[in-house]
């Protein structure tokens, strides 16, 4: 129970809300009890009858009488249930609502190595099926518990004042059920972990084959996808069938035994009749009843236990990632006014799951308004750097600053809120193009979509479309083009007008005409702002302020565009190999 400690906070929160389900539930088993003993006042009632012991007049208004107590103590048990699921089965919905905001939230607040670290499909499962498991604590695993010792209490207080030798035997095989569901239970949970983590597998590779299908079709190994989905299904199923043979065992065992509970009370109860030592035959009737509606509340207590097992090793999963400290942390709780000034002294990053050294040494300052382009080979550095001054990482070695504060001491939301980032590969969500342009500014006007449109040159694209701006994209933004997507993410950093941008190779896959003309849009729009552009083209860096060149994390070459190309280095090899293909 060490684990489940951690959602206390979220019952102490409904506190009264759960003390009402409490005194509700005890409520509801005191009326359910009163429907045995008037079923069996009945019963002896008749008994007199048939004996001639009473008159037809006593007989009827006696009869009369119990049945309408038997059916307003019916009705009144029934409302009370009723309140009860909706009291405390509603404060497990709460808790559960809470505790998926809080993993949520908690995600957000990760790293970007914390998702390196960990499969997205086990991400998913402990925010679903992990806090599925929680709630079934929260919920019915109290109210079966406080149904039982209720119903128990009150029952067998009863039961003893009438008949204390017939309860011993009514009771009797009850702890035998509840054992075996105990001991099926455990092999049920079990199995059902097996069950999930097989789901996990299967919903995984599902997932990746989805989003991999183009790759999948364009190397024509479908066939081969099909067969290794089709062992995973093979697997998951037996596995299915290897937890539906032991549940098959659950309900058979619970009938098996209030059968047996049922035919002990019928003999003892019949003989104890018989020898005088029970004077109402509907006593015998009423602990019948009484086997019945105790069988299922001793049979819960196997189940409720694997809850709170289930429970327990579900929230022990969630409090792995909750006790996670962000790796990013806001130092600052003011916010901070950016005005765009940046400066790298010294900078060296190494990457702390593939150990590779990004960055080593890299010296640059830049001012407001100023432009700067980075180009390099694959692997150079080059998006480290925007990354580091978005804070998507910590410096290790070195000093970063923004308008001469080091940058962990600059408010992260300000910081965040001030930059404008298109990455490399381009993101968009299923949702419509004017939303995922107004991703970069929530509150944004029609005409303010539709200039940052403009300015990335995706306008006449959109206007193409037979719905617009309100065309609904596929997962990824999966039907639209490579250059398109670029485009509309370049709209959404446009129309956020911060006071620093960055861009990450965004303009890879148009061609050289449009690269120009959103080139041109991006001077213009990026004047009085701090941009850095990150390149494999010359013609993306020719107009910059400055231009540094990286390789294996080092600058091998900083100055202008005039300036590099009249000096022999990777710049001018570059420049010459493009303007021989006409690339600028």
């Amino acid at each position: 129970m060490k684990e489940l400690k951690h959602i206390n906070k979220y019952f102490f929160k409904y506190r009264y809300r759960l003390l009402l389900g409490i005194l509700i539930t005890i409520g509801a088993k005191i009326f359910a009890l009163f429907t045995p003993r008037f079923i069996g006042k009945s019963i002896t009632t008749i008994s007199k009858k048939l004996n001639n012991e009473i008159t037809s007049e006593v007989f009827k208004e006696e009869l009369a009488i119990n049945i309408l107590y038997l059916i307003g103590a019916a009705v009144i048990a029934g409302f009370f249930t009723f309140l009860m699921r909706q009291t405390i089965i509603n404060v497990s919905r709460y808790i559960e609502y809470d505790l998926k905001n809080e993993v949520y939230q908690q995600y957000q607040n990760l790293s970007l190595n914390f998702y390196k670290a960990n499969r997205t499909g086990d991400l998913m499962n402990r925010i679903s099926e992990d806090v599925g498991k929680v709630r079934m604590y929260a919920g019915p695993a109290i109210m079966y518990t406080i149904n039982t010792v209720t119903l128990f209490i009150v029952a067998l207080i009863y039961m003893l004042s009438i008949a204390p030798k017939l309860t011993l035997y009514t009771v009797l095989p009850l702890p035998i059920l509840s054992f075996i569901i105990y001991k099926l239970s455990r092999v049920i949970n079990k199995r059902s972990r097996i069950v999930q983590e097989y789901l996990s597998h299967l919903s995984t590779y599902t997932q990746e084959s989805f989003s991999g299908i183009s790759v999948i079709k364009s190397y024509g190994i479908e066939r081969n996808n099909y067969d290794e989905f089709n062992k995973l299904s093979e697997e998951s199923k037996q596995k299915q069938i290897d937890l539906t043979k032991v549940q098959a065992l659950f309900f058979p065992s619970m009938i098996l035994l209030i059968g047996l509970s049922n035919i002990l009370v019928a003999y003892v109860g019949g003989m104890q009749y018989i020898n005088g030592e029970i004077k109402e035959i509907g006593t015998i009737a009423e602990f019948l009843i009484y086997v019945n509606m105790l069988t299922w509340p001793v049979a819960t207590v196997g189940w409720v236990t694997n809850l709170v097992q289930q429970a327990e090793a579900s929230q022990k999963r969630i409090n792995e990632f909750l006790k996670q400290e962000p790796e990013i942390k806001n130092l600052n709780l003011s916010p901070s006014q950016i005005k765009g000034n940046i400066e790298f002294g010294n900078v060296t990053y190494i990457y702390p799951d593939t150990n590779i050294k990004a960055l080593d040494n890299v010296s640059f300052s830049l001012k407001k308004g100023e432009t700067l382009a980075i180009l390099g080979k694959t692997g150079s550095g080059k998006s480290t750097i925007l990354d580091l001054i978005g804070r998507l990482y910590d410096v290790q070695q070195g000093q970063i600053s923004i308008d001469g504060t080091q940058i962990n001491q600059v408010h992260l939301k300000s910081l965040r809120d001030h930059i404008g980032y298109v990455p490399q590969d381009a993101f968009l969500f299923s949702d419509t193009i004017e939303n995922n342009i107004k991703f970069g500014k929530e509150d944004a006007t029609e005409n303010e979509i539709i200039t940052a449109a403009k300015y990335a040159d995706v306008h006449k694209n959109i206007k193409t479309f037979s719905k617009g701006y309100q065309t609904k994209l596929g997962e990824r933004g999966i039907t639209l083009s490579g250059g398109q997507k670029q485009r509309i993410s370049i709209a959404r950093a446009i129309i956020k007008a911060p006071e620093i941008m960055l861009f990450d190779d965004c303009l890879s896959a148009v061609d050289t005409e449009t690269e120009e003309k959103i080139l041109k849009n991006l001077r213009e729009i990026s004047k009085g702002k701090t941009t850095i552009i990150v390149s494999h083209r010359v013609s993306s860096a020719k107009n910059a302020d400055k231009i540094i060149v990286l390789e294996d994390g080092k600058i091998i070459q900083n100055g202008t565009h005039e300036s590099l190309v009249n000096t022999d280095g990777y710049y001018k090899e570059l420049y010459l190999k493009q303007l021989s293909t006409k690339e600028l």
